[in-house]
């Protein structure tokens, strides 16, 4: 499917088309990234509009409109993005800087160094709803139906993320979002459920 552009964007624009071509998954994620970076975001400097901006098009390279074979979800949104959305939306040069950058190393495994504040927060919003029930539920929706496969992504992420949040109240909210993981993963135990063992040794 060929997206038509217009001429000129709007960040509703954005939240829009978002919800057309997110497949269910990509406005209610976005709503709570939204929701999530005012909460660890308070009492922050940062331009509202541009990160609003980066959060509905952050994930667009997986959306099937966009997405190509072979190529990395968040190569192909920062493609889409730079050369589709920002010269559409008719903002400065350093406003679309912090727009890109967010979107390009939303990735918490990415490991090159973050510039602005605005990356910083879609960054650890975005890892706060990897982990929790909410990172849970993903896992399993994202399938495939076989509860070793997802439980081990579940296990691996939890350990990957084990200190890489910087906000203070995303740490603190971490910490809680992997004590309701430690309560569902011993939920499962009780019921009978064997976890994957992950890690070395």
């Amino acid at each position: 499917m060929k997206i038509r552009f217009p001429d000129l964007l709007s960040v509703q624009d954005l939240a829009r088309m978002t919800s057309e071509l997110g497949e269910g998954w990509g406005a209610p994620h976005c709503a709570r990234l939204l929701r999530l970076i005012g909460l660890i975001g308070a009492g922050l400097a940062y331009d509202a509009e541009a990160l609003t901006a980066a959060v509905y098009l952050h994930d667009w390279g997986a959306f099937p409109a966009f997405r190509q074979p072979g190529v990395n979800h968040v190569t192909r949104s920062r493609e889409v993005v730079e050369c589709e959305v920002l010269p559409r939306l008719g903002w400065s040069a350093d406003r679309r800087a912090r727009v890109l950058e967010a979107v390009e190393k939303h990735d918490y495994r990415d490991p090159r160094p973050i510039v602005s504040i605005e990356a910083v927060l879609l960054r650890e919003a975005d890892m706060l709803d990897l982990i929790g029930a909410i990172g849970m539920a993903r896992e399993f929706a994202w399938g495939p139906n076989d509860l070793a496969v997802c439980l081990t992504r579940i296990l691996s992420r939890r350990e990957a993320m084990q200190g890489l949040f910087t906000l203070p109240e995303a740490a603190r909210m971490a910490e809680a979002r992997f004590a309701h993981m430690d309560a569902c993963l011993s939920w499962l135990r009780d019921e009978g459920l064997e976890l994957p063992t992950i890690g070395k040794g």
